[in-house]
């Protein structure tokens, strides 16, 4: 994508709906007058009365204990520096869309108008009645170490500053795990420092206090090797003054074990790199481009250890590795500050995580059968599930042994659960969806490419990396629209099937075969040639293209029907079905058939399920299958519990190990307190049901299409199972993200049956 395109996208992104990313969502009902007197007066008055009699309830009766204030001044943006606290604002936002999607923690980003330290100080201790924690971010050095050190030690609640402190611990741990991996004593290496801001200062302060020797660490700043006789030092400086006889990056680098980069792009050489001891690590950080590039980093040295900031290379230095799930053990245990224990328990927490065996989700995300510790995974990575699980509990524990905390753990299994039960698996699936996409992309047709949605739609797979994108359709109509809409999508293939004579010759040619038994004669072959629908899965049937995606500017049938009749049903199954994902505030659900089967038999209830189950474990879950009636357990006799129950039996004939149980109501299927207490005898008693299986189409459509319409979920699909190769048909007037999202389901087939 061009800097130009990204621009606008970005500008589109934040401006388009609603202004801005993040919104306010009541927690408790306020349907009813009853609802708003309790919400508001005269109910709000009890609270406040206990309260006031007791400043700790605070926590039991509002949101302060899962609350964050992300705060800035807008003096050291990104890479972008002093723009004012009004142009922080979208970073500060973003910061707080982390913090939920990672750890369930809510947010309030505070940009103030305070460059004075000490009106920025004060500023900050006025709120603390209002939040749990303060993440101070984006504030410049030096001023951003006092403001720091003032507000720990005049407040008594979490404070860090994530520029700081979140890179030193990621760095940290990942050093630890590098230095492991050559078998080298971080007490007796050599570390040069490129860089004296703010993260760089915390990193080898860090290093220091996981065992380096200050003696051995060189740091240089844009005016060069920080020494004595430098008289522009300030204090955090002069910490790092060196006494050995250097003067250049260049002399720095001979015989260096570690170069920890937090400054500009390319400033380090082949040459330099070279210079280095055995086994040197490097870890160029800036970015979005590193002090020395991947590629050519690596070729210099095949003894080297790299890490950058980049996710588009192993040994990613993210700080969203950290920063949520330090709040959250903070959080959990009111702790009245984050001390130098906590942030170290964070560091041998995700440095241990990186030894542990890799959950299969993990690799499926990222397209690697077994990632194991080693030089390309010395950090873990972000989609890992165990982070939360792993670095919140360490930190809790580390509150709570140095005297910190207000609320110590007794139950730990118990805590692991609630931390997991925080965490809505809806925008995770979709993160480890696209995840696993990007490291194999295929060939997607859109046979619908002379719509605007779609172009956009191609435009960002193709930049996001999850597919190759071909466009079907006319030539010239195509080309005016990404001319006209500034689309970028320079090098995608256009195929106008109307201007490809002796393809579309060869195409009717191979339907007539397929059809010519079922009245199809040669000249109809051709004239079907003529429609993209026809065209685009004759394109898939040859190899052409490895999945197909259409139905967005036409009716089910009429997108159905050529896939059927081309690409048709894999010979190993009964039936071809459809199956929604429901993305939902309490998790993915999966609903089938809701676009198919419009009553299906016993059988074929059987065959949906079974398709769905299997499809749902191509995603790396464990199907819980509700066969779905208004029955519960033959409650009331009548056809469709009767058609359920059956079918039922035949799915656990087939696969006895799968967890299935039906007929049942919907909401016994979700609700497991409502299940166990009246029905305990049930297979999906231990957790609530993932896959709905509808006993007829009407019901399913009916519920996705509420569903949907309410906001209570986003629909992906409908996903066709049963097919003989990928063809995914997305619903009429679908938006961009959801063309996105079934590009990337598209993809995940593709790679499935690879």
């Amino acid at each position: 994508m061009t800097d130009k395109k990204l621009r606008q996208d970005a500008l589109n992104y934040h401006a388009d709906g609603k202004p801005g990313k993040i919104e306010v969502i009541p927690t408790k009902p306020t349907n009813t007058k009853r609802d708003l007197s309790l919400a508001y007066s005269p109910g709000v008055a009890e609270p406040c009365l206990e309260i006031a009699a007791n400043v700790d309830e605070v926590y039991k009766y509002t949101a302060k204990g899962n609350l964050v204030a992300v705060i800035s001044n807008g003096t050291a943006v990104l890479g972008l520096g002093d723009i004012g606290p009004e142009a922080s604002k979208p970073v500060m936002e973003g910061k707080g869309i982390l913090f939920k999607i990672f750890a369930g923690i809510d947010c309030f980003d505070l940009e103030l108008n305070a460059k004075d330290p000490e009106v920025f100080i004060q500023t900050v201790k006025a709120l603390e009645p209002t939040f749990g924690g303060i993440n101070l971010e984006d504030i410049k050095a030096p001023e951003c170490f006092e403001i720091e050190r003032r507000l720990k030690a005049e407040l008594k609640i979490p404070i860090m500053h994530d520029d700081q402190h979140g890179t030193a611990i990621i760095s940290g741990a990942g050093l630890l795990n590098a230095l492991k991996v050559v078998g080298k004593d971080i007490s007796k290496v050599k570390l040069v420092v490129n860089g004296a801001g703010a993260s760089a200062i915390s990193c080898t302060r860090l290093f220091i206090a996981l065992g380096a020797t200050r003696a051995n660490v060189v740091m240089l700043d844009s005016k060069g090797v920080i020494t004595a006789d430098r008289t522009d030092l300030d204090d955090s400086k002069k910490e790092f003054i060196t006494q050995r006889s250097i003067t250049t990056l260049s002399d720095a680098m001979k015989d260096a074990d570690v170069f920890v980069g937090l400054s500009k792009a390319d400033v380090v050489s082949v040459e330099m790199v070279q210079s280095m001891a055995a086994n040197p690590i490097v870890f160029a950080m800036a970015n979005p481009n590193p002090e020395i590039a991947y590629d050519l980093a690596i070729a210099s040295r095949p003894d080297i250890i790299m890490a950058t900031g980049r996710s588009d290379h192993p040994n990613q230095v993210n700080n969203v590795l950290g920063f949520p799930f330090i709040f959250r053990g903070a959080l959990d245990v009111r702790a009245t500050c984050i001390n130098e224990e906590m942030k170290l328990a964070a560091v041998y927490a995700i440095a241990s995580l990186a030894h542990e065996p890799v959950p299969e989700i993990v690799n499926v995300a990222y397209s690697q059968k077994n990632i194991v510790f080693g030089k390309e995974y010395i950090l873990p990575k972000p989609m890992d599930p165990r982070l939360i699980t792993t670095v919140a509990p360490a930190v809790a524990k580390a509150a709570i042994e140095s005297g910190v905390a207000r609320k110590p753990i007794i139950d730990w299994g118990a805590y692991n659960q609630e931390l997991l039960g925080r965490l809505g698996d809806e925008n995770k699936f979709m993160r480890l969806v696209m995840q696993r996409a990007k490291t194999n992309p295929k060939r997607v047709v859109f046979s619908e490419a002379d719509t605007y949605k779609i172009l956009k739609a191609a435009e960002i797979v193709k930049d996001d990396g999850l597919a190759i994108p071909i466009l079907l359709g006319n030539r010239e109509k195509i080309l005016s629209m990404i001319k006209e809409n500034n689309l970028d999508l320079e090098g995608v293939e256009i195929v106008d099937q109307m201007a490809e004579e002796e393809k579309r010759a060869e195409f009717a040619q191979r339907y007539f075969e397929k059809r010519q038994r079922k009245g199809v004669t040669l000249h109809d072959a051709k004239k079907i040639m003529r429609e993209r629908n026809y065209f685009g899965c004759m394109m898939l049937e040859a190899g052409e293209a490895d999945a197909m995606i259409s139905g967005m500017t036409r009716n089910y049938p009429n997108t159905i029907r050529p896939a059927l009749h081309i690409i048709g049903r894999d010979e190993r199954v009964n039936k071809v079905t459809g199956m929604y994902i429901m993305l939902t505030k309490k998790g993915v659900l999966f609903f089938a058939d809701a676009t198919v089967n419009q009553r299906p038999t016993a059988e074929d209830l059987a065959d949906i399920t079974l398709l769905t189950a299997k499809a749902v474990e191509n995603f790396n879950m464990i199907p819980r299958v509700a066969m779905l009636s208004y029955t519960n357990f033959g409650s009331t006799d009548g056809d469709t519990p009767r058609r359920v129950q059956k079918a039922r039996d035949l799915v656990k004939q087939r696969r006895p190990d799968l967890i299935v149980d039906g007929d049942i109501q919907g909401n016994f299927a979700l609700n497991q307190n409502l299940l166990e207490e009246n029905f305990p005898f049930s297979e999906l008693v231990g957790g609530p049901a993932n896959v709905l299986i509808f006993p007829s189409l009407s019901a399913g459509n009916i519920c996705y299409k509420i569903l949907q319409e309410l906001g209570a979920a986003e629909a992906i699909g409908p996903v066709l199972l049963g097919m003989n190769k990928p063809v995914h048909i997305v619903q009429l007037g679908s938006s961009v993200r959801e063309i996105v999202n079934m590009v990337s389901i598209a993809v995940i087939d593709s790679q499935s049956r690879g």
